[in-house]
Formats: C-alpha cells, sequence, structure tokens
C-alpha cells in the first residue's frame, strides 16, 4: 500500500493537429494488463478508419509494467514519447492511446515524436491528474473550552480537517498523513494532558483532483 501516488479517475479525451495530421489522444485509468489490452482494441473498433493506433501504459507500485507500440511509425517516433509523458509526470495505473489520422503531410521523426508526446500530455491534463495520498482517519472529541488549541494544533501541523460537529462535545474528523499518525496521537495527547480524545477510525486514500478532496478505498 503506497503512502502516495499519481494516477487518473476517468477517461477523457484531446485532439491536436500537426500539418492537417489528426492526433486523438484517450487517456483510461487501468488495473491490470488485461484492462490495457481491452482498452486499446476498443480504440482501434472506435477509430477503425485511422492510420496509427499508437499506445503506452504503465501499471504497478513502482511502475513494474511499462508497455509501448509505434504501430508502424518509425520506431522510437510514437509509442516511447507517450510513454515517457507517463514516466515524466510518474502516473501509475494508466493507458493512453494516440490515434493518427494521416493528413498527407509527412512530419519527419522529430514533428512526429512532439506530435505524439504533446498529444498525450494534452490528454492527460484533460483527464485531470488525481493525487492520492495514504491517510489515517481519526475523530477528536473534546470539550468546547479545549477546541480552539486542538483546532489550532491540527491545522498548524498541515492535518486535513474533514469535517466538525457541534454536540455535546466538538468532534473533529482529522486526517492524517499514513507516516505521521503516531506523532499526530501523541502530541493530541500531550496538549490534552494526557486525555484519551483521539479514536482512529479507518485508513483510507484522499483523492486530491483540483484542490477537491475525496475518500476513497483502495
Amino acid at each position: 500500500m503506497l503512502k502516495q501516488y499519481k494516477t487518473i479517475l476517468e477517461q477523457a479525451e484531446a485532439e491536436i493537429v500537426e500539418k492537417k495530421s489528426r492526433f486523438i489522444a484517450t487517456v483510461r485509468p487501468v488495473k491490470t494488463e488485461e484492462d490495457a489490452r481491452n482498452f486499446i482494441e476498443e480504440m482501434k473498433k472506435k477509430y477503425w478508419d485511422a492510420t496509427h493506433h499508437v499506445f503506452a501504459y504503465q501499471l504497478g507500485e513502482r511502475n513494474e509494467i511499462q508497455r509501448f507500440s509505434d504501430d508502424g511509425e518509425p520506431q522510437g517516433t510514437a509509442g516511447l514519447p507517450v510513454l515517457n509523458v507517463l514516466k515524466g509526470e510518474d502516473v501509475k495505473n494508466t493507458a493512453i492511446v494516440v490515434t493518427r489520422y494521416f493528413g498527407g503531410t509527412l512530419l519527419g521523426t522529430g514533428g512526429l515524436v512532439r506530435a505524439y508526446g504533446k498529444a498525450a500530455k494534452e490528454g492527460l491534463l484533460v483527464a485531470g491528474i488525481a493525487e492520492w495520498i495514504r491517510y489515517c482517519q481519526y475523530e477528536v472529541a473534546v470539550e468546547y473550552t479545549d477546541s480552539g488549541k486542538v483546532q489550532y494544533e491540527i491545522l498548524q501541523d498541515g492535518h486535513v480537517l474533514y469535517d466538525t460537529q457541534y454536540t455535546d462535545q466538538v468532534r473533529y474528523q482529522v486526517l492524517v498523513e499514513w507516516e505521521q499518525a503516531e506523532l499526530f496521537e501523541k502530541k493530541m495527547l500531550d496538549i490534552l494532558k494526557g486525555k484519551q480524545v483521539v479514536k482512529k477510525m479507518d485508513e483510507v486514500y484522499g483523492v486530491w483532483q483540483n484542490d477537491t478532496l475525496r475518500l476513497m478505498k483502495e
């Protein structure tokens, strides 16, 4: 279980035109090689009349699986630039298919590298890269007289104050990055002089995308 990684959440598509050739980049999250292969075949059927279907994908916690294909383009000018976009952004469990409709003008090796790389980048941009962070989720229940200093310390240390409920006590839902959990528990004990006010609820992934957070199980 990684502490943090980047991926995409939903399929997206972007298109660029270079010297009348159309490059359509379709990006999809995938969990297995079978998912990736099925996605590639789906794009070939969808754009059955295209000139090339270039693809790249990488899978695994350490990007153990990396595959690409030039699909008839000159070697190294198509699939590798697409894979390099994934590697450069360190986006995991993601596949990109760049479909080309030839426009009649040769782009040369340098032009192909730039076009396929640019299309892949545009596809990721439209999809939006999501950052997954492993959190421990806590409930911190304190008396109203202690709530101010507790909230201050939670925010001061950069933890996420996910929710606050006001009942007979103030109940904070706090997300603490996994490796900071022990320090957080100790600090809460210290500032509240040994009172057991912290309850660990779960371990979750918080997914940040466009400055918005949502919780997900892996």
